[in-house]
């Protein structure tokens, strides 16, 4: 098996949030808490959530082993082994992981493991009217763009098809 990521489609989304509200009824999250947030940036609509990182920095913060790659490559969270800290939060550096207060722990996408365990996408990937999120292996090659800061440090599993304006923003940096 290859490594298994996100794409996403900058062109096609429409930023209406079905990706984000899905996500957390999913996993009943609390106000404050996320796995995927909608952001509007100067270089169009954002559907962002972990990225899985081949070098994940929560993972290499992580002082009990809450944070961990799972078999499949993804990166996981283990409540039971979390001390609440919040190493892992300062680390990430794309906003990824949020704090439970209900639990004191932190949490992040699983890409919904146990969804795909029963054979179903994840519940953003379901939710997207547009289709513009898709999770899988990693077979395409969009362009990371660079809004994504210290992507050489952690190679984030995410492949991003930037809209026209994205590259517009990139060429005029």
């Amino acid at each position: 098996m290859g490594k298994l990521g996100f794409y996403y489609n900058m062109n096609t989304c429409v930023a209406c949030g079905a990706c984000q509200l899905a996500c957390k009824d999913t996993h009943k999250l609390g106000p404050g808490e996320f796995y995927r947030r909608i952001e509007v940036l100067k270089e169009g609509p954002y559907s962002g959530s972990c990225n899985h990182c081949e070098e994940a920095a929560c993972v290499k913060a992580c002082p009990t082993g809450a944070m961990y790659k799972a078999d499949d490559g993804t990166t996981r969270h283990d409540d039971g082994k979390c001390i609440g800290c919040g190493a892992c939060m300062w680390n990430c550096p794309y906003g990824a992981i949020s704090f439970s207060k209900k639990k004191g722990v932190t949490q992040k996408c699983d890409s919904c493991a146990q969804r795909r365990e029963q054979g179903l996408e994840p519940a953003c990937v379901k939710a997207c009217p547009t289709g513009s999120i898709r999770f899988g292996e990693l077979t395409e090659v969009y362009s990371e763009l660079s809004f994504l800061p210290d992507s050489d440090k952690t190679h984030p599993c995410l492949h991003i098809k930037p809209s026209k304006r994205a590259l517009e923003v990139k060429n005029n940096e």
